[in-house]
């Protein structure tokens, strides 16, 4: 790599940072809390209740390590000339403006109404920011590995969490978009 390309890597590394902290800023001038209203932090939140999107890992942080071999992708295919800390910094710009739109009322109201979570409230500033951090893992994570075990490593997370919780990426985003009532008795009957 030379050294205008190192310095590109460098500066990109430094502009997806810069990107998550103004997320958090902007996630806190929404009013959002910046941890469980609980009191309590916990790193894995198993249970599927009112305690999801409020800690910093749950059965959804798979969804985001897979938005993070999606975006590398989606990187790898539209900006390839540019270094990968370039690419991730975009991916985490792509995350960051999906942790401020999943925490608007309007998709917070579109989760009540058209999924299983009707008690949905929004994420922490906490589990956002987490949320990006685990897309970060999933978009180095299929920088460096090969193509074959990115793809087996995004099914092996969409079976695992349709198998413990009934819900994934893709369940997620066909009942954001199209909602189907037997999907929903289905995933309900958990």
């Amino acid at each position: 790599m030379s050294r205008s390309n190192r310095r590109r890597n460098r500066r990109g590394y430094l502009l997806a940072a810069a990107i998550a902290a103004a997320a958090c800023a902007l996630l806190f001038l929404m009013h959002r809390p910046p941890i469980c209203t609980c009191g309590r932090i916990e790193l894995w939140h198993g249970a599927l209740d009112s305690g999801n999107s409020q800690h910093i890992a749950d059965w959804y942080s798979l969804s985001h390590i897979i938005h993070g071999f999606l975006f590398y992708g989606a990187a790898f295919l539209l900006l390839r000339r540019h270094p990968v800390g370039v690419r991730l910094a975009a991916a985490v710009a792509v995350e960051a403006a999906w942790e401020l739109l999943e925490n608007s009322p309007l998709i917070i109201d579109r989760y009540r109404t058209a999924t299983i979570a009707l008690g949905y409230s929004g994420d922490t500033i906490l589990n956002s920011m987490s949320d990006i951090g685990m897309m970060t893992v999933g978009f180095l994570f299929a920088a460096r590995a090969p193509t074959w075990l990115t793809v087996g490593t995004a099914i092996f997370l969409e079976l695992l969490a349709l198998a413990v919780i009934r819900d994934n990426l893709t369940l997620n985003i066909l009942m954001l978009t199209w909602p189907v009532d037997a999907v929903r008795d289905w995933q309900a009957a958990l």
